[in-house]
């Protein structure tokens, strides 16, 4: 199923306002997970916080990502995008400011807990319905806008908790946890009045009510018989049912976005903790200004996907996520060597990753929402971020144990060999998507779908209906 208003339409302002309020989410994620780490330092003083609690604290955002992930992708394809968006943000502006008032261990605990969930929820919620509503031939390069705005608000949490610390001191970490409740609330406002998603409306059968949306946000008119059609083409193909992702074609799908992502966050996350340590040698590794130094570092990976937004949509996806793979293997097997790697080429590997990994990263919400029809779609986005957490998780556990027990150098190898097996994922699994309508990517292969050859788009969609009853 698909609606040519949508898939056919030009960029306009509503697309640009809709991508940057999606963005919203995921700058409020980067900036959430990364201030606590600045201001952990006056927490732990001020509420004498154990080595523990400091580790639970660390731990919590990342377990409530993993559960907001896994379940509430589903419950935004049972309510609505729109409506989960709105709650969404509202958690996350009420758990924010209740940070500020924390007297206990117990309570960063819990909120931060609750803070996961939220943003592991927005991953599915913010990624679907951007994608539902912007053109096939835009649609890659404004979700890798979203996985941008990540790393910008990670470097943004840094740079602020960096100025705070300047001028407050450790005591100043209220204050950082209050400029997150303030960022939340601004995007908050972002999103009031944004539509739902035609795609679900029709899917759910409120065509008048997506006909009301597209007419609103394009201002082009589709005939109601054409939702209709529509809408009855996907309820005879689509069974929209959370146990679809583990049968078939998706159960191979799932897999392949969740396992492709853990196998670039897994090495990412270690690759962003060494990088202090890298920077150390230009006195950016210690007090406050290790913060600037942890900035740069975001920086350093927003730059490599820019490039990376420009080609899925140019040269494809699965060239992008196959070559990317191999070619971020090359720097980590380099950094094998250890401290017997010049300082010169370490930086040039951290580097040189960081350009290569663009290519997964801008591919990470990208794969999911179109690999899934309309009725799961949120769904398989939320797994496939809860299957990376435990990468991402793992990864930041452990990393310190193997330094101290393996080496950096054997470290490195590590992540070099989970790397490639992103890579033979890739290999593998990776898939085609590029120009194609969501109703073409998420079919079974073999199923029949519209054309989309500029003779046979004219083709109207009760006959697109037919065909793929047929």
């Amino acid at each position: 199923m698909s609606i040519r208003a949508i898939d056919e339409a030009p960029l306009n302002p509503f697309h640009r306002k809709l991508t940057w309020a999606c963005a919203g989410g995921p700058f409020l994620d980067g900036y959430l997970l990364s201030i606590i780490g600045v201001s952990l330092v006056g927490m732990t003083n001020e509420l004498s916080l154990s080595t523990g609690e400091v580790s639970l604290i660390g731990a919590a955002a990342l377990v409530g990502i993993f559960v907001g992930g896994l379940f509430f992708g589903a419950v935004t394809d049972r309510l609505g995008r729109e409506a989960m968006y709105t709650i969404d943000l509202a958690v996350l502006v009420g758990a924010s400011v209740l940070s500020v008032f924390v007297t206990d261990s117990w309570q960063v605990v819990i909120l931060r807990f609750v803070l996961g969930v939220a943003i592991g929820a927005d991953y599915p919620i913010a990624t679907s319905l951007l994608a539902e509503w912007v053109p096939n031939k835009h649609r890659g390069r404004l979700l890798g806008v979203l996985i941008l705005a990540w790393y910008i608000g990670a470097a943004a949490a840094y740079v602020i908790g960096f100025v705070l610390a300047e001028i407050g001191g450790p005591d100043a970490w209220r204050w950082m946890v209050a400029s997150s409740a303030v960022l939340c609330a601004v995007v908050l406002l972002m999103r009031l009045g944004t539509p739902e998603s035609p795609l679900w409306l029709v899917n759910k059968g409120r065509t008048a009510e997506a006909q009301d949306a597209i007419k609103s946000a394009l201002g082009r008119t589709v005939p109601i018989e054409e939702l209709l059609a529509a809408s009855a083409a996907e309820q005879s193909v689509v069974q929209s049912r959370v146990r679809d992702l583990f049968k078939g074609v998706y159960l191979r799908r799932t897999l392949f976005c969740g396992l492709f992502y853990m196998c670039q966050i897994t090495p990412m996350f270690a690759l962003l903790t060494f990088g202090p340590t890298i920077l150390g040698s230009f006195g950016l590794g210690e007090g406050n200004t290790s913060h600037l130094g942890s900035a740069l570092i975001s920086i350093v990976f927003v730059l490599g996907c820019l490039p990376a937004l420009r080609m899925v949509d140019r040269i494809g996806r699965r060239p992008v996520i196959v070559w990317s793979f191999a070619l971020m293997a090359v720097p980590l097997a380099v950094l094998g060597g250890g401290s017997s790697v010049p300082v010169a080429v370490v930086i040039l590997c951290f580097c040189t990753y960081a350009l290569f990994s663009g290519g997964p990263t801008v591919l990470e919400w990208t794969y999911p929402n179109e690999l899934f029809p309309t009725g799961i779609r949120a769904t398989a986005g939320g797994v496939a971020t809860s299957i990376s957490r435990v990468g991402a998780a793992a990864g930041t556990y452990l990393l310190p144990i193997s330094i101290s027990r393996l080496g950096i150098g054997a470290t490195m190898l590590i992540g070099a060999a989970i790397t490639l097996g992103g890579w033979l994922v890739s290999l593998l699994w990776a898939e085609e998507t590029r120009g194609r309508t969501l109703a073409e990517t998420s079919a079974p292969p073999g199923a029949a779908t519209r054309p989309s050859t500029p003779g046979e788009g004219r083709r109207t969609d009760l006959q697109d209906g037919e065909l793929e009853r047929s």
